[in-house]
């Protein structure tokens, strides 16, 4: 009996372990928890199926510079810990913390509050993300010139009379401990110490230089918003208060890096959005322990449930009104950072080939564009592949004059179709990253007459025959129609590994293939989510799917988010249409469940 290799099981074996340590939204009582419910839950049922068994917990390892020099070999002394009265002290310390006089960007600033017989004080600040002439005109004008403070004020109460009476600035909290102050420091804040007195005041300066809001660049749409999210991190978040004005929208801040801190938001809408969602997207961020995370495709890296699949599993996208919608449907959005990009989750594999454009276009027109989309995406993954199997191993499916055709043409080629269908993909491919690579203003001439000189030219050399070249060029149209970016980058790696299968087996290769990678993505989820919902399982869902559905009937939120409402609208939004007339007598008033 000829041995199957191992590479050969591996690849039509599917690996459903991934049910097993996956989060889900499902409640405690279905018997799948998250997080560390479900660790909680796994360790009491071994030990009691196992008493004689011990449950040890992992210890995560402590970099050896963190252990010799940080707070765990040695505890912080009060200096380190909380502002000095003693001015000098204070100064001293954020010298030594900044690195100066080595570091030019820190600046200190000595100045006297109300004159020359004031009260001494310092301020600090980073140069290039703090603004100027806000630290000029609203901090140390009115402290300096504008300002007569009362002799008989004690030392302690000074920071409150500067806080309430002497600082104009719309943004200002009084800070006792350095462990909130610094990174203020650091994010472009300006910190106001006085002498005497036990704490400091952050004043809000931020004020570096960044990118206005602009079009979309990866996500153009003709109907629908023109603006884009930029590296403004405040701006990404404004965008969205900017179109939902409600006062549930709940940003929640943190931070991720130990070397430098990047802010992470977490955004979604309270009384709506499943907790244990917003729970599980809190507990990811905050397992994240790096030196310094630089954009949201490393962040996304790092929270995803299983980074070697190649499909997608949170969206990216520059669009706020994407996120508003997502948001409202019982998505999270995810800030990172000066991130031009907004993550949401969870995601289904159906949502990455919509497009925001599909709402607003009339119903016939956006379910014509989702249409063309996917059969596209299956011509970019499949037809190179059927392309070999046909021509190598199913030639009667094909008739008679063009099977003939096909012959004629490729009589004077000399190579296999296989690799001729491999010189042709990799010099798309070649096309493709040259016209990123090179600069915008040739950018587009060198694709289209790189593509054009390079098919002419081995078609004329008997490299390649001519059907091939066109079927390549109808692969990399339908490639460019996918609107996810990550998933064109997925369809664009399945499709060499179909081409391998088409050349070994054929069309049984390409059958065999389709049906592990459907059952891999039915067994994977997204933050507890079926990636194939609501299909695979099926779920309830409005008609927004494979096709776009009316407007008025999209009344239910996702079944598979499991929200706190399920209904967005009332089920009646068009009592005067024919459809709606038509409609039983109860259904009129009724909103589901929750009665809201």
């Amino acid at each position: 009996m000829v041995a199957v290799p191992a590479w050969i099981k591996t690849l039509l074996t599917v690996d459903d372990s991934v049910i097993d340590d996956q989060f889900t939204l499902t409640d405690s009582s279905s018997g799948q928890k998250s997080g560390g419910e479900r660790q909680d839950g796994g360790q009491s049922a071994s030990r009691e199926e196992h008493p004689s068994e011990t449950v040890l917990s992992p210890i995560r390892p402590m970099p050896l510079k963190e252990w010799v020099s940080g707070p765990a070999h040695e505890p912080q002394t009060d200096d380190e810990q909380f502002v000095s009265p003693v001015l000098e002290k204070s100064q001293a310390y954020v010298k030594k913390t900044f690195r100066m006089p080595d570091n030019g960007d820190a600046i200190v600033r000595d100045f006297t509050v109300g004159g020359v017989d004031g009260w001494r004080a310092f301020a600090v600040y980073i140069d290039g993300i703090s603004d100027k002439l806000i630290i000029n005109t609203h901090m140390l004008e009115p402290l300096m010139l504008l300002t007569r403070p009362k002799p008989e004020v004690s030392s302690q109460e000074r920071i409150k009379v500067v806080e309430s009476a002497l600082l104009p600035s719309n943004q200002v909290s009084v800070v006792k401990k350095w462990e909130k102050l610094i990174p203020a420091v650091l994010t472009g804040a300006s910190v106001v110490f006085v002498d005497g007195c036990d704490s400091a005041i952050i004043v809000e300066t931020k004020g570096w230089e960044h990118r206005s809001v602009s079009t979309p660049q990866t996500e153009a749409v003709v109907r629908g918003p023109h603006d884009a999210f930029t590296e403004n991190f405040r701006a990404n978040t404004g965008l969205i208060r900017a179109r939902l004005r409600s006062e549930r929208l709940v940003t929640e801040m943190l931070s991720v890096g130990r070397l430098a801190r990047t802010d992470v938001a977490v955004m979604s809408i309270d009384g709506l959005t499943n907790p244990k969602l917003i729970e599980e997207v809190k507990r990811r961020i905050e397992s994240i322990d790096v030196d310094y995370l630089s954009e949201s495709g490393t962040f996304e890296q790092f929270i995803q449930d299983s980074p070697w699949l190649s499909i997608p599993q949170i969206l990216s996208t520059e669009r706020p009104d994407r996120i508003a919608t997502m948001l409202t449907e019982g998505h999270v959005a995810i800030f990172v950072g000066q991130s031009p990009y907004v993550l949401a989750v969870p995601v289904v594999f159906w949502t990455m080939v919509h497009s925001p454009e599909d709402a607003y276009l009339q119903v016939p027109f956006g379910s014509f564009l989702r249409m063309v989309r996917w059969l596209a995406l299956f011509t970019a993954m499949l037809l190179p592949s059927f392309y070999i199997a046909v021509t190598n191993y199913h030639p009667e499916m094909l008739p008679t004059d063009l099977l003939l055709a096909i012959a004629g043409a490729r009589e004077q080629v000399p190579f296999p179709v296989i690799f001729e269908m491999l010189i042709m993909e990799f010099a798309i491919e070649l096309i493709r990253e040259a016209g990123i690579r090179i600069p915008s203003v040739i950018g587009p001439t060198i694709g289209i007459v790189g593509a054009l000189i390079i098919g002419q030219t081995a078609v004329q050399a008997g490299i390649v025959s001519p059907l091939l070249v066109i079927v390549i060029a109808v692969t990399a149209l339908a490639g460019f129609t996918i609107p996810n970016y990550n998933l064109g980058f997925a369809v664009r790696i399945i499709r060499f590994v179909f081409l391998a299968a088409a050349a070994f087996f054929g069309f049984y290769g390409i059958g065999l293939l389709a049906a592990v990678v459907l059952v891999r993505l039915c067994v994977q989820k997204s933050f507890g989510v079926p990636l194939l919902a609501p299909i695979a399982p099926s779920m309830g869902s409005s008609p927004d799917v494979l096709m776009r559905g009316p407007a008025y009937l999209m009344n239910q939120r996702p079944a598979y988010l499991r929200t706190q409402r399920t209904w967005r609208e009332d089920p009646i939004t068009r009592p005067w249409s024919h459809a709606t007339k038509s409609k039983k007598k109860g259904q009129s008033g009724k909103r589901g469940d929750d009665g809201q």
